[in-house]
């Protein structure tokens, strides 16, 4: 199969970016593995690595750099988006509560879509909210996850502990009863992708009158299932 595009510099930088691909290598390595004379490898892996698509490890190597990582991720919330329009709405409909999604944004979380209850008493988080990571059950679940230095750093000041977290990560759901706001409870679930990292927090929230004190005994199993629906669509994407 011919691999030209006819644009003979990218076909060239692609080229280095796949050779990459199975990990790190030196100048020569590179020069095996494209066919590429020494200067052209050289100068392309030196452009690449100014646009941070490419980048070295500790010996020097050649390896894929940073600038990728955020384009995948960029994509994958492209198809995470695509999918929560439906699935909130489900969400919403089966528990008759008003439905989020949340991404961790540094120290705080962004909702990112949401589906309202249509009338009644209701918790209304509008998209593009940003919301604390010390309180809530979608906080709970974005840091439950996380590596054990920033969750160290996380759990400072929150309004749950690390014993919490750990029932989080056990039983796979998060639930928040007046944290964030008084009055307000909420469940919630993580999203994972591909790599099975967690990506993201689906919610519902609304008055502790109807959530009761126990909010998980009514909504967890749903919103695991809405979480579950919008981890098979990034894996199925992935």
């Amino acid at each position: 199969m011919d691999n030209s595009s006819g644009v003979g510099v990218l076909d060239k930088a692609a080229l280095v970016l796949s050779a990459l691909e199975s990990g790190p290598a030196t100048l020569a390595g590179l020069v095996t593995a494209t066919g590429l004379a020494r200067p052209t490898a050289h100068r392309l892996a030196v452009a690449l690595e100014h646009h941070r698509l490419v980048a070295r490890d500790m010996q020097g190597r050649f390896i894929l750099g940073p600038r990728l990582a955020e384009l995948a991720a960029a994509a994958g919330e492209d198809r995470l988006l695509a999918t929560a329009g439906p699935v909130l709405t489900h969400l919403r409909d089966v528990t008759g509560e008003s439905a989020q999604l949340y991404r961790r944004q540094g120290d705080m979380r962004i909702c990112v879509a949401a589906a309202e209850r249509l009338s009644g008493l209701r918790d209304t988080v509008p998209v593009g909210s940003t919301l604390t990571m010390k309180a809530g059950s979608s906080a709970q679940v974005l840091m439950a996850w996380e590596e054990p230095e920033r969750l160290h750093r996380g759990l400072q000041g929150a309004r749950f502990t690390a014993t919490a977290l750990s029932g989080v990560r056990r039983r796979g759901w998060a639930q928040s009863i007046g944290e964030r706001e008084p009055g307000v409870a909420s469940v919630s679930a993580p999203v994972r992708g591909p790599s099975n990292r967690v990506v993201a927090a689906v919610s519902v929230s609304g008055p502790i009158e109807r959530l009761t004190r126990h909010p998980g005994r009514m909504h967890a199993q749903a919103v695991i299932d809405a979480a579950a629906r919008l981890s098979e669509a990034l894996r199925r994407s992935g």
